[in-house]
This record gives structure tokens, C-alpha cells and sequence, in this order.
């Protein structure tokens, strides 16, 4: 977070791309794109584009890293060189390595990690194109793709980040409001169970504006569960189709 104050953040009652305060930008996700994946998922939100695998249950090597009563969740979150206008440098750096650890211990809340002992489930997250709210775009695309390779689990994660911007609470924060605003709150949410298992802010806010960014994201990260169940409904609709189809066409065979 910073601040600039050649740069305004609303103009006219609007954020600068025309959203109203407690509007989501634009989200969109596919499930099953990655062939060679166990599980996987592609998603679209605002500029951000992300792709999300999942390899795995498989055993655990190094042995000594195992869990002998259940399986370990590892998430490697990574932006891509090119995500950015300013070429990253490629590699782990010390912000991917700590969303790695919470990304991985937010989707660990929702496993049944005690079906498979000894086991590891590996979650790649690559940031194609990055626009803010990357850490909550890849959790959300994570726990569609753990549902696309079937691994069990008590609910989906959807995440989303609400924050402040020139005095305002709003959600889902644009690259300048991230940029340039006064607070930022990524929050994971389990719908079913109504819990959080991510909450981070960056920033400062009072009680009651907190309270606000809360109820916000809350609110959203129902409306992008329901996106998450589309998806995969939309993915194994098509595949029953495509198999009637090709049954279908045997028998005419």
C-alpha cells in the first residue's frame, strides 16, 4: 500500500474502471484445461490470469518429510517473468515462498488430508498475467482444481480482498487502488462451515471499517463459491455429453 496524491482513485461517486464500491470485477473459470494434470483450472479476474494444477495424492519424497496420519498439502504459488509490465525476476522470492505457506495451509483446513497418510498433494499456482489480488485469485482456482481431481474435501475456498481507498471501504481492489490506497484485507472463506482459514491486512482500518471490508468479502466470496460450482458443473456436463456422444456414435457403428 502507498499514496500519491496526483493520483485519485474516485471520481464522481466511481472507482476509476466505473465500479460501484462493493463491486467485484469481472471473474471467469474453467475447469479441466491441463490434460496431464490430476486436477486442474484456468481463471480470469479483471486483468489477473491464472492457471492452478494439482498432481497428486502421490507418495511423499523425501521420506523423512512424511506425515504418518495424513497427507501434506504443498502449494508452490509463482508469477511468471512475463506478468508483470516490469519483467520479474524469475524464481521464488520472499513474498511467493510466505503465499506458498498460507496458501498451503488455507487449503490443508478443507482436505481430508487423513485419507491418505504418507501422501503428498502438490498445488502449482502460476500467475500468467497479474493485475492485484493474486494470492486470492490462485486460492480461489486452487480449490476448483483439488475438486477437479476428485480429492475429497468438506467445502471449496473462495477468496477475495476488500481494503480502503481515499477514505472509502471496497472491495476487490484494482492494481492502483492496491497500489496506492490505505488498506488491504485478503480473506479465504469456507462457505459451508462458515469459517475462515485466510486473513491478512495490510494497512490500517478502524473497527468499524473493518467490520465493513469483512461483511464485503464475506458477501463476495459467496457469490465466487457459486462461480467455483459452475465451473465445475460446466466441466463434467460437457464430459457426459461428449461421452453420450461418443457411445452414440459407436452404436451407429
Amino acid at each position: 500500500m502507498g499514496s500519491n496524491k496526483d493520483i485519485d482513485l474516485i471520481e464522481d461517486g466511481k472507482r476509476l474502471d466505473g465500479r460501484d464500491f462493493d463491486e467485484l470485477r469481472e471473474i471467469s473459470i474453467d475447469a479441466g484445461v491441463l490434460k496431464r494434470a490430476d486436477g486442474s483450472a484456468y481463471l480470469e479476474w479483471g486483468k489477473n490470469k491464472i492457471m492452478a494444477a494439482v498432481y497428486g495424492p502421490r507418495e511423499m519424497h523425501p521420506r523423512h518429510a512424511q506425515e504418518t496420519t495424513k497427507a501434506v498439502v504443498r502449494a508452490r504459488y509463482n508469477m511468471a517473468a512475463f506478468s508483470v509490465p516490469d519483467r520479474k525476476r524469475p524464481g521464488p522470492d520472499r513474498r511467493s515462498t510466505e503465499i506458498s505457506k498460507l496458501v498451503s495451509e488455507a487449503l490443508e483446513k478443507v482436505v481430508f488430508t487423513e485419507n491418505y497418510p504418507r501422501s503428498v498433494i502438490d498445488v502449482f499456482i502460476e500467475v500468467l498475467q497479474a493485475s492485484a489480488g493474486t494470492r486470492c485469485g490462485g486460492l480461489t482456482a486452487a480449490s476448483v482444481a483439488l475438486a477437479d481431481a476428485g480429492i475429497p474435501m468438506s467445502d471449496m475456498v473462495a477468496s477475495c480482498a476488500s481494503g480502503k481507498i481515499e477514505g472509502e471501504v471496497v472491495l476487490d481492489l484494482g492494481k492502483n487502488e492496491d497500489n496506492y490506497g490505505q488498506a488491504d484485507v485478503p480473506v479465504g472463506y469456507i462457505p459451508r462451515s462458515d469459517e475462515l482459514c485466510l486473513l491478512q491486512m495490510d494497512g490500517n482500518l478502524t473497527q468499524e471499517e473493518y467490520e465493513k471490508a469483512m461483511e464485503m468479502s464475506i458477501d463476495a466470496c459467496k457469490d465466487i463459491h457459486e462461480i467455483q460450482r459452475g465451473a465445475l458443473r460446466e466441466r463434467y456436463s460437457t464430459e457426459l455429453q461428449e461421452e453420450e456422444i461418443t457411445k452414440a456414435s459407436e452404436g451407429v457403428e
